[in-house]
């Protein structure tokens, strides 16, 4: 993948992201991109109180992965780096 081409990636990542951000903020949480490998898995963050909640591997499937793999079929796993359950 060219720079480009991740760069636009990137771009659409966090629009998607931002559609799930307002959930996350009203609990004091939010994520963050960390990387975007070649082999099309995303890596990210958790921020403020998604990194201790207990609900987070709930909201990453049926939350933050959703919406991304949805929008970006070419994305084929997101994983929290910071979490033991992702």
């Amino acid at each position: 993948m060219s720079d480009l081409e991740k760069t636009h990636l990137l771009h659409q990542i966090e629009l998607a992201l931002d559609d799930v951000r307002p959930h996350l903020a009203v609990d004091g949480g939010d994520v963050a991109v960390v990387e975007l490998t070649e082999e099309m898995t995303l890596k990210v963050r958790w921020m403020g109180a998604c990194e201790s909640c207990s609900m987070s591997a709930m909201t990453m499937r049926a939350g933050v992965e959703q919406i991304v793999k949805a929008r970006l079929p070419q994305i084929l796993s997101v994983i929290a780096i910071n979490s033991l359950k992702s």
